[in-house]
């Protein structure tokens, strides 16, 4: 990439002053390939602190207000939430405060609009804060194996919000029904994966293709590009360099571990 760079720059400069130009192309080539070899520069402190704050403080009322999306909170819904602060590793005083925010969301009088508009200001640009919100969210509305049309419709208003088309959307909303049968590192089905039973070959590779984007049909280059991509949305590091709380990076690393089995499944059939 970076030869390629000086190349371009340089066959620039001879075509506009000559010889000489080869030269200064050569060395404004070799700037321009360090300025996209530097490390992003750490957030501000106090811009992380607000990044931190504001995905928690949307995240939690919203999957409030989706749970109550069918007209009632399902005991399912309370115990995914409880199992998330667990995840989470929440401590008490976060606990309360998240309790409050989720309880707070589910009023009959909740407006989200005004809190994504919020969330947006905030974290907007940066796209990976942007998805984590939405995989919270599309996990807790499909806690109960069931996403019914209020909560899709509720989900897919908060995904435009966010900037999400509806095809996008209802890409990643496959992927993530996906990705969570492949929880703990192997197949779950979906009529029992809280017990943790397998269920066939098959349907675990077609799981795996839908939790990775691709299909079936796709060249290895494509399977591992998907892959790649998703390993890096959720990557720890990346994710904490974008003000993504502690808290909520060791859910993302989960799902990690779920984009892993999944990629090891479909590489497993393909030998």
């Amino acid at each position: 990439m970076g030869l390629l760079v000086r190349l371009v720059c340089m066959f620039v400069g001879y075509k506009l002053i000559g010889l000489f130009g080869v030269l200064i192309g050569f060395f404004i080539g070799g700037f321009i390939v360090a300025r996209l070899r530097r490390p992003r520069q750490a957030l501000d402190p106090a811009l992380r602190q607000k990044i931190e704050s504001t995905l928690f403080s949307t995240a939690f009322p919203l999957m409030g207000y989706l749970a109550k999306a069918d007209g009632h909170i399902s005991e399912q819904e309370v115990s995914a939430t409880e199992q998330l602060m667990a995840r989470m590793q929440l401590n008490p005083e976060q606990r309360k405060e998240a309790i409050t925010l989720f309880k707070g969301g589910a009023k009959t009088d909740f407006n989200p609009e005004p809190l994504v508009n919020h969330f947006m200001l905030v974290c907007g640009a940066y796209a990976d804060v942007k998805q984590i919100l939405l995989v919270y969210l599309m996990t807790i509305a499909m806690a109960d194996g069931n996403l019914d049309h209020s909560e899709k419709d509720t989900l897919q208003a908060v995904a435009a919000q966010l900037g999400y088309s509806r095809f996008v959307f209802e890409q990643l909303l496959r992927m993530v029904s996906a990705q969570q049968h492949f929880r703990g590192g192997s197949y779950h089905s979906g009529q029992s994966s809280g017990q943790g039973s397998h269920a066939s070959s098959a349907d675990a590779i077609k799981e795996a293709y839908d939790a990775l984007g691709v299909e079936a049909s796709c060249s290895d280059t494509e399977l591992k590009r998907a892959y790649r991509k998703l390993m890096s949305q959720y990557h720890p590091d990346k994710l904490a360099g974008q003000g993504v709380p502690d808290e909520m990076i060791k859910v993302a690393t989960e799902r990690a571990q779920e984009v892993q089995a999944a990629y090891d499944t479909v590489k497993k059939a393909r030998q």
